[in-house]
Order: C-alpha cells, then structure tokens, then sequence
C-alpha cells in the first residue's frame, strides 16, 4: 500500500510541475514599445503587443521580438562624388523606428543593415546631384531629400526612416586650403567695403554737418540783420515821433505872445553866435549897414513868423 502511495504522490507531484511549465510557457508578457511575432508550426500566427499575452506550449513559438521604439544608428564614413568632381568624406546618423513587425521580420533578413546601406547609397546619389558649394548651403535641403528617398524603398520593410543628419562633409585637403583662401580673400574683401562705406558715411556725416553749420549761421546773421533793421527802424520812428512833438510844443509855444518874445531872443542868440563863428575863421567879415545891430536881427525875425502866423 505505502509503494502505491508513494506513487501516487510523486505522480502528483510531476503533474502539478508540468502544469507549471505549461502555464509559464503559455503566459508571456510583452515589455512597452515592443511586439513579439509568434510562429505556429513555422508559419506566421500573430503579433503579441504590449501586456499579457497567451500562447500554446510546445506548438507556438516567439520568432523574433520587435523594439518600436524611435532607434540611432551610425552611417559610417564613406566617400561620394559631388556634380562638380569632388571628393568628400561624409558620414551621418540614421534615424529611424519599425512600424510593422511582420514587415521588418519577414520582409528583409536585417533590417537594420538594410536601412544603414541604404541611407549609405543614397547620399551618395543625393550629392552627386549638387556642387560642392551648396553640400554645405543646403545641408538641411539634402538630408530631407535622402530621408524620402529612404523610404519609399523602405516601407516594404516595415521600417519608417524619420530623420537623417549629416554629421560631418570633409573635402580634400587641396579643397580645404583652396576654400580657406577664398574666405581669407572674402573676409578682406568685406573689411575693405565696410571700411569705404564708414569713410563714405562719415564724409557724408562732415558735409552735412557742415552744411548745416552754414545754414545756421546764414540764419543767424539773418535774424541779426533784421533786428538791427528793426531796431534802427524803431529808433528813427522814436526819434521822428520826438521831433514831431517838440515841433508841436514849439509851435503851440510861439502861438502865444511870451512865446514869441522867447523865439526872438533865441534867433537873436543864434545870430549873434553865427557872426561869433564867421569873425573867428575869417579877419574880414563883410556885413550890411544894420546887420550889427541885434534889435533889426530880431526884428528880421519877428516879421518872418508873424507872416507865418498870418499865412496859418
């Protein structure tokens, strides 16, 4: 009894153990950003995705687990033609991420491979189609243009190339002197244009400042003429203006009879000091029989105004 017991219990037990195995075969668990392609019998069954995943012991079988993650690889250095005959080494880093598992498995043997020489053949056609000046202008314009071409072969792979960088263009050292002469040549070129346009703006800057210094001071000595006119003007008005009210109060003054009295003795005054002046510059004075005596002078004077009063 206790051998068939035992027995029994180490059958149990087997069995319990296989079960096990079983159960650990057939769960599998797929990491993010990943796709198992499972094969039943040899052939293609299915893709397993991110999660828990159920297979059948023994008959499935995983053939090959897919990143889908976003993948860098290096284009190693290689060396290409420009239009012009020009060597270059160039050398850039690939980009790229599987879109379809069953593609990238049974589509290509390596994918990764594929897709590196590739991207290797066509920058070298890419930039047999442009000089050697615009491989450097136009680095962006080519990597676009390798990255289509890429893929229009690539999607049979089921593989999806998103961005392509040229890292490094290296001519000849020939080609390297010769372009570092032309850019020494460039520079000194683009010194002396900004140094004749600095001479010419600050010759223009003079001309103008003095210029404008000519205009100022035409202006100025214009103002200064028009106010001394003005104010010469102002003066003689003033002065005009003074003898006019002088004349007026003389006049109103000789109107009456003490003004007359003193008109006759200023004239008389005035004679006398006229015939002072005239004996002084000449030893003989020739004068009218009562041209000395000061009461004719004044009477001279006395009927000159009493005929202009009578006259007004």
């Amino acid at each position: 009894m206790e051998p068939i017991l035992s027995l029994l219990i180490t059958w149990q037990t087997a069995l319990f153990i296989f079960i096990i195995l079983v159960l650990k075969s057939s769960i599998k668990f797929v990491p993010q950003n990943s796709a198992w392609v499972v094969e039943r019998f040899g052939k293609f069954h299915s893709t397993k995705e991110a999660g828990i995943n159920f297979i059948l012991p023994f008959i499935d079988k995983v053939s090959a687990n897919r990143s889908l993650k976003e993948q860098a690889f290096d284009v190693p250095s290689q060396a290409a033609i420009t239009k012009d005959n020009i060597s270059l080494t160039v050398d850039g880093v690939l980009y790229f991420r599987v879109l379809d598992p069953y593609k990238a498995t049974y589509g290509v043997e390596d994918y990764v491979f594929a897709v590196t020489q590739l991207a290797q053949t066509t920058m070298r056609s890419e930039i047999g189609k442009i000089d050697l000046d615009k491989t450097f202008e136009e680095r962006d314009t080519l990597n676009i243009q390798i990255v289509a071409a890429i893929n229009e072969a690539a999607d049979s792979w089921g593989v999806a190339v998103l961005r392509y960088e040229i890292k490094d263009i290296v001519p000849p050292n020939s080609i390297m002197n010769a372009m570092e002469s032309q850019m020494k040549a460039e520079r000194e070129r683009r010194a002396k244009i900004l140094e004749s346009e600095g001479e010419r703006q600050a010759a223009i800057n003079i001309a103008e400042g003095e210029k404008q210094s000519r205009v100022l001071a035409a202006e100025a000595e214009r103002q200064e003429q028009v106010l001394q006119a003005k104010g010469e003007a102002e003066a003689i008005t003033a002065i005009a203006a003074a003898q006019a009210k002088a004349l007026k109060v003389v006049g109103e003054s000789a109107s009456t009879e003490e003004g007359q009295k003193a008109v006759q003795l200023d004239l008389a005054t005035k004679a006398i000091a006229a015939k002072q002046a005239i004996a002084k510059e000449s030893s003989i004075v020739l004068l009218p029989d009562n041209a000395t005596d000061a009461s004719s002078i004044v009477a001279q004077a006395t009927a000159i105004i009493n005929s202009l009063n009578t006259a007004n």
